[in-house]
């Protein structure tokens, strides 16, 4: 699981760091969503974490954007990206401005 450089996180997300260890190690988490790029859709989605336990994720690992409590706040990260994506480029154009550098380079593992 590869995780962005600057993760967003929700606000319900108390530890940052250990739940972005147990989700690196597929521990079992209830509430926790993840707002990951697929390569193969090309776009942003909202997953349950448990979904990532599969092992089709261990041959395709995810690239994590953000870490949520719920699908709705998941979904207000997502527009949180939007509205900085708009403010800093004036397009709304997630990828483009979350990997604007170099492609998937702002990868930390």
């Amino acid at each position: 699981m590869k995780f962005y450089k600057n993760l967003y996180f929700g606000d319900t997300i108390k530890n940052p760091g250990k739940t972005r260890r147990k989700l690196k190690r597929h521990a079992k988490l209830q509430n926790v969503h993840v707002i990951a790029y697929m390569e193969e859709s090309g776009q942003l989605a909202i997953y349950h974490c448990a979904m990532f336990r599969q092992r089709y994720y261990k041959d395709h690992p995810p690239y994590v954007v953000g870490i949520a409590g719920s699908k709705e706040e998941a979904q207000q990260i997502i527009c949180r990206i939007a509205k900085e994506a708009f403010a800093a480029t004036g397009k709304v154009d997630l990828l483009s401005y979350l990997f604007a550098e170099n492609s998937l380079d702002n990868t930390v593992e």
